[in-house]
């Protein structure tokens, strides 16, 4: 269902080119990554969120050869170096830690929670922008929520395709159709895809 959205919601904006649907790993909300990218519908982003795990290339290279095999999309948060030598599809940058500048990094999205992240976003060149919480969420960022009306109107101006992305899940996703966004992301939506 959720993927079903997603895709429409990505040929809505016009943003074939980048993945309609994310799947964000978290060390706390999802135990064990591999068997959660299995259960993902293939053409699925995963953003595998190692935030400096010890066995974070071990895990990483399992997920890139899993990937390959079911046709999903691998992204490394905030790590161009381990992308690279796991053969990632590219990279996915925490709001607070987007470079400066691009630089071969395949792939690039970014997380944004406000307008001024999204422009910032634009201005280096992300091919996706992931905004949230766009509703209420369990994540540990604590963030409050954006609420569907603001986070449609920063959407619908950002310049580039807009991803919803916190508590998202089969009960609320059509809301966000014709809304401006992209697609959507969801961490506990997808564990059971």
């Amino acid at each position: 269902m959720l993927a079903g959205l997603a895709g429409r919601l990505n040929h809505e904006a016009g943003a074939p080119a980048i993945p309609a649907l994310y799947f964000f790993t978290d060390p706390e909300r999802t135990a064990d990554p591999l068997a959660a990218a299995a259960l993902l519908p293939a053409g699925t982003a995963l953003v595998y969120r190692h935030f400096g795990a010890p066995d974070r290339s071990r895990i990483a290279r399992s997920l890139a050869s899993l990937c390959r095999t079911r046709g999903l999309v691998l992204l490394i948060a905030a790590d161009p170096a381990l992308a690279q030598r796991v053969g990632a599809a590219g990279v996915h940058w925490p709001e607070h830690l987007l470079p400066s500048r691009r630089r071969g990094m395949g792939l690039v999205t970014a997380a944004a929670h406000s307008p001024a992240a999204l422009t910032r976003a634009s201005r280096f060149g992300v091919d996706a922008c992931v905004l949230g919480p766009v509703f209420a969420t369990a994540s540990a960022s604590g963030n409050a929520p954006i609420g569907l009306f603001r986070a449609s109107q920063w959407a619908r101006g950002a310049g580039l395709p807009v991803i919803a992305l916190g508590g998202v899940n089969a009960g609320n996703a059509g809301r966000l159709a014709g809304r401006g966004f992209a697609g959507l992301a969801a961490v506990e939506a997808l564990c059971g895809a």
